[in-house]
């Protein structure tokens, strides 16, 4: 096995896996442990994503103290902070120097074939073979866009978070935000605060408040089991791997960031965004179900945390159980808006994120373009996945819950490779 030092640009190894981000290098440690031969294949830099395709202000949603990865921790002397973009990225360069990673970065991946057994993964700068490959490439590679985009009025500008930096690159006049999940909300609550009037089309989200009973949201759902919570906990893992991310924004005041924040502070609500008729921006008339559905399952989520605290050895340490104020909605909200005539120069869809397997040559997605797998194992024997949403926990998303994933899917691995070396 070689390391990016040596210049080799091609070669055969047990296993390569692709991408470089806090998930392949968690993945390369596991490997290492196991003595099984592997290079990294980086199309960019280590941290790429978490490089150059966030905006500035972007925070971790989880605790400090939360942060780990094989063989590596948070070691600050601020575990209940929370890592900004900066941090985070010296937090992976530093694991990825103490696990000596064998990083081939610049290196683009273009395809990854599969043929009698054996995989060869093309790149830039030549080919690679091997018996197993893990796709560790992440699930935010690209904007997830809805087709509405397309209908928006051509003189009025559209951003999606992966090109959005800071409120500096946006024209003076309102802007349309759409979609009210966390990165939605930041950044709302960012161009708000540059002095923006904003309006939020609001579908689906999660709400949470950062703080319950005097701690973070994250110690109860850590300490009741929700994150560990797995496939077998959950009625619908479709539906739970594709839930958005809850409204939690990590701040040093543990600032509570939902819809009651938002209007409190002066943006105005509308609904689902459903499309545009001669510039004429049209929203679903349900955003008080909508808000209420949240509501209510935030209240189960506070019940189950409270029917956990009850019988813990700690319950007499934590403060009284309480309940938050229901999402304000205005009894009629507005339906439609014409962009123009109100002075929106801006239309920014936090709409999500999906992966981008462009050059995965092998039959292994769904209708929707998704990576088919159990817990990580791909149908294609010798083929893996990290890094998706509840891959195996519900804690799969966040950077603490890679560690589960990672040595599940390299003891797999390695099974599979003493399995061909017996035939």
């Amino acid at each position: 096995m070689t390391g990016p030092s040596d210049g080799q640009a091609s070669g055969t190894v047990d296993t390569i896996v692709i991408g470089a981000g806090h998930t392949g290098l968690a993945i390369s440690h596991c490997l290492s442990e196991r003595s099984i031969e592997h290079v990294i294949l980086e199309r960019g830099e280590i941290a790429n994503s978490w490089r150059h395709e966030r905006w500035d202000s972007l925070t971790l949603l989880t605790p400090n103290w939360q942060s780990r990865l094989p063989g590596y921790a948070y070691s600050g002397d601020d575990p209940d902070g929370f890592m900004a973009m900066p941090d985070v990225i010296g937090f992976i360069d530093a694991y990825a120097a103490l696990c000596e990673a064998p990083v081939h970065a610049q290196t683009t991946v273009t395809s990854l074939r599969c043929h009698s057994g054996a995989y060869t993964v093309a790149t830039d700068k030549g080919d690679w073979h091997s018996r197993s490959v893990v796709v560790a490439s992440g699930a935010c590679n690209l904007a997830s866009v809805p087709k509405v985009c397309d209908s928006v009025p051509k003189d009025i500008d559209t951003v999606t978070p992966h090109d959005y930096r800071n409120p500096g690159q946006l024209r003076d006049g309102k802007v349309l935000v759409v979609g009210a999940s966390a990165t939605g909300l930041q950044l709302a609550d960012e161009i708000h605060r540059s002095g923006r009037s904003v309006t939020i089309a609001v579908g689906e989200h999660v709400r949470m408040p950062r703080t319950y009973r005097g701690r973070d949201i994250q110690w109860w759902m850590h300490a009741a089991g929700v994150l560990d919570e797995g496939l077998d906990d959950v009625d619908d893992i479709n539906r739970a791997r594709n839930l958005p991310s809850p409204q939690l924004v990590g701040s040093h005041d543990k600032q509570i960031l939902d819809l009651n924040a938002m209007t409190g502070a002066g943006m105005k609500l509308v609904g689902r965004l459903m499309g545009f008729q001669d510039g004429i921006a049209q929203f679903s008339g349900s955003l008080k179900n909508v808000c209420a559905l949240a509501d209510l399952k935030m209240r189960r989520l506070l019940d189950t945390i409270d029917e956990w605290s009850a019988v813990s050895p700690g319950a007499a340490t934590f403060e009284p159980p309480e309940r938050f104020e229901r999402t304000r909605v205005d009894a009629a909200p507005c339906l439609v808006l014409d962009l123009r005539d109100e002075g929106f120069e801006t239309v920014l869809f936090a709409t999500g994120y999906r992966p981008d397997y462009s050059w995965l040559d092998i039959p292994v997605l769904d209708r929707k373009g998704k990576i088919r797998h159990d817990e990580g194992v791909i149908t294609v024997p010798g083929l893996y996945v990290i890094g998706l949403p509840f891959l195996r926990r519900r804690k799969s998303s966040f950077i603490h819950g890679t560690e589960d994933d990672a040595r599940y899917i390299t003891g797999h691995l390695e099974s599979f490779l003493s399995s061909q070396d017996s035939q």
